[in-house]
């Protein structure tokens, strides 16, 4: 079968061939159809993050993907069910742990687990894969061609979740979120914030010239953009409103400590983004002021679980066609896979492999690889 692999570092995606998987007891095979590409999948094909599992050399990419059960193998699973897998797996050479026993996979620290298409263990970009049915979510099949943006949902759902917890103590009635980052993630966030959970007052933190697709989506689901150019996090208070809620998909280490000065009192933000190493000053004093006088909070939130799963699926239903159609700008079979890295292969030197002149960064939101048509 065909897959595509990295060689963390290497820089450039490749198709490989691989023998298809057979499923041990307990799990069942799956025929991919669709897989998402993220700013995780760069990171990994960069080298800066995640590692190929033991005694490999490249790592078979993918975590947020979309099957058909080719195989049930005695499983409660059924022949041509549409399904979502989740990421996370015990270490190898482990069968379980109190956390995977918990489902609470999600909580895991490091050591504890291993993730599909991240670090160590091969992911979904292939034309098979074999999973536990338990890591195996089912999605109705009119929802199938989306079905990869449910994993990055399910990142904001758990978010969310935590972020309600941390306030679950009083009567929190939160109405202004402001979301920092306008790449897919963000976008899906404002989505699901205007669209599902019913929130009037959105803000959207982007760093683009107009014309651009990411403004047009904010501004038509009826939120406002902010250009961190023009007004930086720290002043978005002053500038438009305290927030209840911000919600973090950047990155950018600043923005989690300027985060406090946009939060309205009793106001929380959830920091999802992994920045590099960066020292810089701050004021540490007064922020810590601002937390405990406002009674503010940051939590951080990584990965999500199978119940953060079936609710995403759950949020995918109710997000218009238009949010999701102009989210996704690309997807592409295996004869044109180099146009759903435009990241990548954009580094690729005049007459090496890839074809970074066939994409245009600026509408680029977000890609797939389609292994099998839904």
């Amino acid at each position: 079968m065909k897959a595509i692999a990295v060689a963390p570092g290497a820089g450039v995606p490749e198709v490989v061939e691989r023998p298809v998987p057979e499923p041990s007891p307990g799990e069942a095979l799956v025929r991919i159809c669709r897989v998402g590409v993220d700013g995780t999948d760069y990171e990994v094909i960069e080298g800066s993050h995640g590692g190929v599992p033991d005694g490999d050399d490249r790592l078979v990419l993918g975590h947020e993907a979309v099957g058909i059960v080719e195989d049930a193998n005695g499983t409660d699973l059924e022949e041509g069910q549409y399904v979502v897998p989740t990421v996370r797996r015990p270490p190898a050479g482990v069968e379980t742990n109190a956390y995977f026993e918990r489902g609470e996979p999600d909580m895991a620290p490091d050591g504890e687990y291993v993730e599909r298409g991240i670090v160590g263990a091969h992911g979904f970009m292939a034309e098979y894969i074999t999973s536990p049915a338990a890591d195996l979510v089912p999605i109705p099949a009119d929802l199938a061609e989306w079905g990869f943006l449910v994993e990055p949902i399910s990142i904001t759902e758990k978010a969310i979740e935590h972020a309600r917890a941390t306030r679950s103590a009083f009567d929190w009635q939160p109405e202004s979120v402001l979301v920092l980052g306008t790449g897919s993630l963000g976008l899906l966030t404002a989505a699901m914030f205007t669209e599902t959970l019913g929130y009037e007052r959105v803000y959207c933190l982007g760093r683009s010239d107009r014309p651009d697709p990411t403004i047009d989506i904010v501004e038509q689901l009826g939120a406002t953009y902010i250009d961190s150019r023009e007004t930086p996090v720290s002043e978005i208070a002053t500038a438009y409103e305290p927030m209840d809620i911000v919600y973090e998909a950047t990155g950018y280490a600043k923005h989690a400590f300027e985060s406090i000065d946009a939060l309205a009192p009793n106001g929380v933000a959830a920091l999802l983004g992994v920045p590099g190493d960066w020292e810089f000053e701050v004021d540490g004093g007064r922020l810590h002021r601002e937390l405990v006088l406002h009674n503010k909070s940051l939590v951080g939130s990584v990965n999500s679980n199978r119940g953060h799963f079936e609710a995403a699926i759950d949020t995918l239903a109710g997000l218009p066609d238009w949010v999701l159609e102009g989210i996704v700008s690309g997807v592409y079979g295996l004869e044109s896979v180099e146009r759903a890295f435009p990241e990548a292969t954009a580094r690729v030197p005049a007459g090496g492999r890839g074809a970074a002149g066939t994409v245009d960064d600026d509408t680029t939101i977000k890609t797939a690889v389609e292994f099998e048509g839904i």
